[in-house]
C-alpha cells in the first residue's frame, strides 16, 4: 500500500513539474510575442536621435583614435630606420634623431589615446543616458492600449540590460571600430611598401575570417534574441513576486516562486552557455590566422634576407623584417578587435531592435492638429459608443452605449465582474479611445480636446489606488502642485482623511513607503480621493474607490461631495448599492451593455437584476416584510410619477 502511495506521489510530483515547466515556456513565449519586432532599416536612424548633445564627443573620440592609430603605424617604420641606419649602420646621430622622433610620436600617441578614451566614455555613457530617458519619456506618453502591449519586466529589461549592451557596443564602435579598420588598411599599405609578396599573406586571412565570423553570427543571433525575451519573463516573475509578497507568504508559496525563478534563470544560463560555446570558435579562428601569418612571414622574410645579404638595395633587411613582424601583429590584433566588435554587434543588435520597438511605438491617443483648449462643463454624452481593446477582438468590450449625463449630476454604475464598468469610464479621460461612435465632454468630442487639458478636468480614482514614495503632502500635490496647506487639508476633510492624518506624529509630513504599504487600504483610498479633489475637476470618477471604507465613512464622503462640489459631475462605480442609491441616475451593466438605468426606486420596480442585488445586500439588515414594503413603495412611486406625467400631457 505504501509503495502505491509513494508511486502516486512521485507521479503527481512529475506532473506538477512538467506543468510548471510548460507554464514557464508559455510565459517566455508570451513575452516574445508581446510586440512586433522593429524594422532593421530604421534602427540606426531611430537610435541616432538619442546622441544629441553627445555628437561632439562622438566625433572627437574617433578623431583622436585616427591620430593615435596613424602614429602607431608610423612608429615601426621609424624603428626600422633606427635599426638599419643607426644600429646596423653604427651612426649615433641617427640613433639620437630617430630615438627623439620615436619619443615624440609615442607621447603624442599616448595623449591621443587618453583623450580618445575620455571622449568615448562620455559619448557612450551620454548615449545610454539619452536612450533611457527617451524610452521612459515614450512610455509616459503611451495610452493604456500601448502599455498593454509591453509587460513591466520587458520595459525594465529594455531600460537596463538592453541599454547597457548598446552602451558597450557604441563605446567599442567609436574607438576600436575606427581604430581596427585604419590599422588594417594603413598597416597593410606600409607593409606592401616594404614587401609586396609578404603583405599578400594578410589578404589571405581576410576570407577565412569573414566566412568564420559570418557563420557564427547566423548561428548565435537567434540565441541572443531568445535570451533577452527570457530576461523579460524573469523580470516579470521578480516584479510579480515582490508586489504580491504578502500573498506568497500567506499561502506558503515561497518554494513554488523560487522554483519558478530558478527554471527561468536556468533557461537563461543554458542559452547563454550555448551562445558562448558558439562564439568560442571565434578565438581559434583568429589564433590560426595569427600564427599561420607569423610563420609565413618569418619563413618568407628569412629567405629574402638570406638572398639579399641584408642589403636594402637588393631586398629585405633586418629592420624591414622587424617592421613587417610589427605590422603583422598590428594587422592581426586589429582583426581580433574587429572580431570582438562583431560579437558585441551581434549581442547589441537584438537589444537595439527591442529598444526601437519602444521608441517607434506610436501612441494610439494623440492631440489633434487644432485642439480645443476649454472644457465648457462636465456633461458627458456617449453616442452609440463601441470599444475594443484590440482591433482583432471578435467581441467588443462595450457595445452601442447611448447615454447622456448632465453636468453636475451624480451617476452610479453597478454590475457584475467583467461587465465593462471600468472600461466605460476610462474612455472619458481618453485612457483609451472609442472604437466606434463618439464620446463628448462639454459638448465636444474628447478626441478634439488638448489631451493634457482634458485630463486636468477629469479626476479619476482607479481601482488600484497607488501612492508614491514621499510625504502625504507630496502625494496629494500630484492633484495640484500649487495647492496650499489649507487646500490640502480641506480636500482631506472632504475625503474623510484628515482625521487619521492628524493622528500621525508628522501629520501631513508623514512619509509614505513605496506603494503606500505603511497605510491601510481604506486610508490609501481616502488619500487618493483627496488627491483627485485637489484637481478641482469638472468630472470626478470613482472606480470602486471606497470598497475598503466602512459604510459610515462612505456616506460622509458622498455627503461632502453633494454639498461641496455640486457642479462637478460625479460617476461612482461601486459594488455596494448603498454607495450609489442616492445618485441621480444608476446604470446597471452586463456584458458591455447598459441593461437598465434609472433612479434607485425605479430600478427596484423595473429591474430584476438590480432588485436581486439589493435584496442580497440588505437581507441581513431588514426583515422580508420590510423589503416587500420598500418594493411596494417604489412601485407606487413610479406609478404615481407616470400618472402625473400622463395628466400633464393631457393638460397640454
Amino acid at each position: 500500500m505504501s509503495d502505491t502511495t509513494a508511486t502516486q506521489r512521485e507521479s503527481a510530483r512529475r506532473e506538477a513539474t512538467d506543468r510548471e515547466a510548460a507554464e514557464t515556456e508559455a510565459a517566455i513565449e508570451r513575452s516574445r510575442k508581446a510586440v512586433e519586432p522593429a524594422k532593421p532599416k530604421h534602427l540606426f536612424r531611430t537610435l541616432g536621435k538619442s546622441m544629441r548633445e553627445y555628437k561632439k564627443a562622438s566625433f572627437l573620440a574617433p578623431a583622436f583614435v585616427i591620430v593615435e592609430s596613424v602614429l602607431e603605424i608610423v612608429i615601426p617604420t621609424v624603428m626600422a630606420s633606427l635599426i638599419d641606419q643607426g644600429i646596423t649602420g653604427r651612426s649615433m646621430p641617427a640613433i639620437v634623431r630617430f630615438g627623439l622622433i620615436l619619443l615624440v610620436f609615442s607621447l603624442v600617441s599616448l595623449a591621443c589615446g587618453f583623450f580618445a578614451g575620455k571622449y568615448a566614455a562620455i559619448a557612450s555613457s551620454g548615449f545610454a543616458k539619452n536612450l533611457r530617458h527617451d524610452q521612459f519619456e515614450k512610455v509616459q506618453a503611451f495610452s493604456f492600449t500601448n502599455i498593454d502591449r509591453f509587460s513591466t519586466g520587458s520595459i525594465i529589461t529594455r531600460l537596463t540590460t538592453d541599454v547597457t549592451n548598446l552602451q558597450m557596443a557604441y563605446g567599442m564602435m567609436i574607438r576600436m571600430g575606427v581604430r581596427a579598420p585604419i590599422m588594417v588598411v594603413v598597416a597593410w599599405i606600409f607593409s606592401f611598401r616594404i614587401s609586396p609578396s609578404i603583405s599578400m599573406v594578410f589578404l589571405a586571412c581576410i576570407p577565412i575570417l569573414a566566412i568564420g565570423l559570418c557563420g557564427l553570427a547566423v548561428l548565435v543571433h537567434p540565441v541572443f534574441e531568445r535570451v533577452f525575451h527570457t530576461y523579460d519573463a524573469l523580470n516579470n516573475v521578480v516584479d510579480e513576486n515582490l508586489q504580491g509578497i504578502r500573498v506568497v507568504k500567506s499561502y506558503n508559496r515561497e518554494s513554488f516562486e523560487i522554483n519558478k525563478f530558478d527554471r527561468i534563470s536556468k533557461k537563461i544560463f543554458k542559452d547563454f552557455t550555448l551562445a558562448e560555446r558558439i562564439m568560442s570558435f571565434n578565438s581559434p579562428i583568429m589564433m590560426f590566422c595569427i600564427y599561420a601569418s607569423m610563420i609565413l612571414i618569418s619563413w618568407m622574410g628569412a629567405q629574402q634576407i638570406v638572398a639579399s645579404g641584408n642589403n636594402a638595395a637588393l631586398g629585405l633587411t633586418t629592420g624591414d623584417l622587424t617592421a613587417l613582424v610589427t605590422y603583422a601583429m598590428q594587422i592581426l590584433m586589429a582583426m581580433m578587435m574587429l572580431s570582438m566588435i562583431f560579437v558585441m554587434f551581434i549581442i547589441s543588435q537584438a537589444s537595439a531592435e527591442r529598444i526601437c520597438q519602444v521608441l517607434q511605438e506610436e501612441s494610439t491617443v494623440t492631440d489633434p492638429e487644432h485642439p480645443v483648449r476649454e472644457v465648457a462643463d462636465g456633461s458627458i454624452t456617449f453616442d452609440h459608443v463601441s470599444f475594443r481593446y484590440s482591433a482583432t477582438s471578435e467581441k467588443p468590450v462595450l457595445d452601442d452605449i447611448d447615454l447622456t449625463i448632465p453636468s453636475g449630476s451624480t451617476v452610479g454604475i453597478v454590475g457584475g465582474t467583467g461587465s465593462a464598468k471600468s472600461s466605460l469610464v476610462q474612455l472619458v479621460p481618453r485612457l483609451y479611445d472609442v472604437s466606434a461612435g463618439s464620446l463628448k465632454v462639454g459638448g465636444v468630442d474628447v478626441r478634439d480636446y488638448d489631451l493634457e487639458l482634458l485630463r486636468d478636468q477629469v479626476a479619476m480614482v482607479l481601482q488600484k489606488n497607488v501612492l508614491f514614495s514621499g510625504t502625504i503632502a507630496e502625494n496629494l500635490r500630484w492633484g495640484n502642485p500649487d495647492a496650499t496647506d489649507e487646500e490640502i487639508r480641506h480636500a482631506c476633510q472632504l475625503a474623510q482623511a484628515d482625521g487619521f492624518i492628524q493622528e500621525f506624529p508628522d501629520k501631513y509630513d508623514t512619509y509614505i513607503e513605496q506603494g503606500g504599504t505603511n497605510v491601510s487600504g481604506g486610508q490609501r483610498q481616502r488619500l487618493c480621493i483627496a488627491r483627485a479633489l485637489l484637481k478641482k475637476p469638472k468630472i470626478l470618477i470613482l472606480d470602486d474607490s471606497t470598497s475598503a471604507v466602512d459604510t459610515k465613512t462612505d456616506k460622509l464622503i458622498r455627503e461632502a461631495f453633494h454639498h461641496e462640489i455640486p457642479d462637478t459631475t460625479k460617476i461612482i462605480i461601486a459594488q455596494r448599492l448603498a454607495s450609489v442609491e442616492e445618485s441621480d441616475m444608476i446604470l446597471v451593466m452586463d456584458e458591455g451593455r447598459i441593461m437598465a438605468k434609472g433612479t434607485h426606486e425605479e430600478l427596484l420596480a423595473t429591474c430584476d437584476e438590480y432588485r436581486s442585488i439589493y435584496e442580497s445586500q440588505t437581507r441581513n439588515q431588514a426583515r422580508p416584510e420590510e423589503l416587500e414594503a420598500a418594493q411596494a413603495a417604489a412601485v407606487a412611486a413610479v406609478q404615481a410619477d407616470e400618472q402625473d406625467a400622463a395628466q400633464e400631457g393631457e393638460a397640454r
